[in-house]
């Protein structure tokens, strides 16, 4: 099991990811999560979403270019002892990030983000392939939602079988999450054991950012040196959480999750 050596006394967390302009999801729920889990946050944007609690009206992919100078400017000078991505949008954004990774790695936590709760299509048709193929063999630990984790295998099956499948597809460990189907349970599964972690649900209209908090914790409290297991238990518990305090007044439709306390 991996175990950072830290350089600073200050954790350091980095998410490459979207912008989300209604600050529901994306870079914007992944600082917050990473404040709340107590390490120091930054970002590199691959592109840009007009977005709101409704829906996504436009994206707009940012240049190669200046994807890899933002990850040589935080690497070269801040460092990351993890970092997550999140939506990637395209064949193109993730075989630039792969490509950089691959120069230089950090503990990785993948989470494939395909489509946003309002239903808009988040992650081109061309680009899963990209995903699988270049990202998976270069994450710590995959993330996908139940409805991801079956269009990345290709078919149904248990969470337990599907992560399974995502293994052998190349990535080292797998981490099912709970918020869909039946059953509110996270899988994780580290290429031998199986482990069960209980989600607690909360019947509240502001789940917006579940995933992305969740993905953001995990990466946060890997970089301040937890064990996988222990970091996908308190990742379920603060995404829960962030469901439960949802902010379910912001926007005409389901709001964000609120990872910080805003109304403590």
């Amino acid at each position: 099991m991996w175990t950072p050596i830290l350089t600073t006394l200050t954790a350091r967390a980095l998410t490459i990811a979207t912008s989300d302009s209604g600050g529901g999801a994306g870079i914007q729920a992944d600082l917050k999560a990473f404040a709340a889990a107590g390490v120091h946050g930054s970002s590199v944007l691959v592109a840009l979403t007009a977005q709101n609690t409704v829906g996504v009206s436009a994206i707009h992919e940012l240049p190669p270019a200046f994807v890899i100078a933002q990850l040589d400017a935080v690497l070269d000078d801040i460092g990351a002892d993890a970092a997550k991505t999140g939506m990637l949008f395209s064949r193109t954004l993730i075989e630039t990030v792969a490509a950089y990774l691959e120069r230089r790695p950090v503990p990785l936590v993948v989470d494939p983000v395909m489509v946003a709760s309002s239903g808009a299509q988040l992650l081109e048709d061309d680009a899963v392939e990209a995903l699988v193929n270049r990202l998976f063999p270069l994450a710590t630990v995959v993330t996908p939602n139940l409805l991801e984790a079956r269009a990345l295998a290709g078919g149904g099956g248990s969470r337990a079988e599907l992560a399974e499948r995502l293994h052998e597809l190349g990535a080292p460990a797998v981490i099912v999450t709970g918020g869909h189907g039946d059953d509110a349970i996270d899988h994780l599964f580290d290429g031998v054991t199986h482990v069960e972690i209980p989600v607690e649900r909360h019947d509240v209209a502001a789940t917006h950012g579940a995933g992305c908090t969740h993905s953001a914790t995990l990466a946060a409290l890997l970089a301040r040196g937890e064990t996988l297991e222990d970091a996908a238990r308190r990742a379920a518990a603060a995404a829960s959480l962030a469901v439960a305090r949802g902010l379910v007044d912001v926007g005409a439709g389901d709001g964000p999750v609120d990872a910080i306390g805003i109304r403590r």
